[in-house]
């Protein structure tokens, strides 16, 4: 902390630090309660408060945390005097307490934003992938892929909890897989039914009418979601460590690394059974021309339902990832990486996997930077909570300037 000065000087010092922290509070746009308030930004010590609130005053900074998840997902920058409010997850903050020079600060804040983005983009291309490959080969945009990621994450919700109950001397990584395998299952289970009840039947009928059905089955999805695990907000459960890594000024936690690199082998993985197997060159020649492919012995409804199965699997794992990563699961959380994620295909090309990869780690780094700077950019006037502009901004953009995509290329051109 700061150099204090004896008797009247240190009172008027933490008056002063109390008066900041509390400014920088009213500034969030999901506040914590009343009682979670500062009360002394003076102790040495960690002090709890009602709300998940903790403060730990380290030797050269301070923080306060509201919520579940640690200051690693840095989503915003807030200058309060000299000051800075990061808001950390959609219902957390993280105040530091202490000055910082400007320049340090903020290239720490830009890193912070860049591991953000990139963490966020990955979940993005991951639920992009299934959007693109079912485009490309039946040109149907799949509206309720997003709330497969949400069935996939409130699964594993329930099957973790059931574990801990049953096993509590299983380690928690040991559940998290097992509770992602059985999520993958459940929502390959239902993208499989879901193609097979509600997409089928209407192949050869005009583009609107799969387009309102599958507007029409994410909506039940939620509705469904919603008569299952209620419509609160629930807290998902931290099975990995949480300690943060330093890199440079900023931080990574074990769960986002684990995320950088279980997409990469899954897009490695998904690269390798598009181009190099059987099933790959079967999906490649049915997006081509799915009745020439029959006569060659290639089965277009298998390949189709395989697609949709490989899709859900995807999306099932951004859902674990997702949750793990904001610590919140609830009937409607897949609505808006779902469409972001569409923009991500959009942004990259879709129908192109390579293009659905670029476009989600790119709206990710947008997202995640402009989140952090909108209120500078616009003197003030728009918060970190008006990040998900930047999403569609970007999709309005593409589709003016170029309606095909930043590679513009489909699966069916590499058959």
């Amino acid at each position: 902390m700061r150099s204090r000065k004896k008797d009247g000087g240190e009172d008027e010092d933490r008056t002063h630090d109390l008066r900041i922290a509390n400014a920088a509070l009213s500034q969030l746009s999901y506040p914590p309660e009343p009682e979670a308030i500062l009360t002394d930004a003076m102790t040495s010590a960690p002090a709890r408060w009602p709300g998940n609130c903790m403060l730990s005053i380290g030797a050269s900074v301070g923080t306060l945390l509201c919520g579940y998840k640690a200051a690693s997902d840095v989503l915003a920058d807030t200058a309060v005097g000299s000051y800075h409010l990061l808001r950390v997850g959609p219902h957390a903050c993280c105040i530091l307490l202490l000055p910082t020079t400007k320049r340090s600060l903020s290239m720490d804040i830009l890193l912070q934003q860049i591991i953000n983005g990139l963490v966020l983009g990955s979940v993005y291309a991951l639920v992009a992938l299934g959007y693109t490959m079912v485009y490309g080969i039946i040109g149907l945009i799949n509206f309720a892929h997003g709330e497969v990621l949400m069935v996939g994450a409130l699964t594993s919700w329930s099957i973790i909890g059931w574990m801990q109950d049953a096993m509590p001397w299983a380690p928690g990584w040991l559940i998290l897989l097992l509770a992602t395998l059985i999520a993958c299952v459940v929502a390959a289970t239902l993208n499989f039914t879901i193609e097979k009840v509600a997409y089928r039947p209407l192949r050869n009928s005009p583009r609107l009418a799969p387009l309102i059905t599958a507007i029409g089955m994410s909506l039940l999805l939620q509705t469904l979601a919603m008569i299952i695990w209620k419509p609160n907000y629930k807290p998902y459960p931290t099975l990995l460590p949480m300690q943060p890594i330093a890199i440079g000024g900023a931080v990574i936690t074990p769960t986002q690394i684990l995320i950088l690199g279980l997409t990469a082998v899954l897009l490695a993985s998904l690269m390798y059974l598009v181009n190099h197997t059987r099933l790959g060159r079967a999906m490649r020649a049915t997006a081509e021309n799915p009745q020439v492919a029959a006569l060659m012995g290639v089965k277009p409804d298998f390949v189709i339902s395989a697609t949709f199965v490989i899709g859900a699997v995807l999306a099932a794992i951004a859902g674990v990832m997702y949750a793990s990563n904001y610590g919140t699961v609830f009937h409607t959380m897949g609505f808006l990486p779902g469409l972001k994620a569409f923009t991500a295909a959009v942004f990259g090309g879709i129908g192109n996997l390579a293009g659905a990869v670029l476009g989600g780690v790119l709206l990710g780094l947008i997202e995640s930077i402009g989140a952090g700077y909108i209120g500078s950019l616009t003197g003030g006037l728009l918060g970190s909570n008006y990040s998900d502009i930047f999403a569609f901004i970007v999709l309005i953009v593409i589709l003016t300037l170029r309606p095909s995509g930043l590679l513009g290329e489909r699966v069916a051109d590499r058959a």
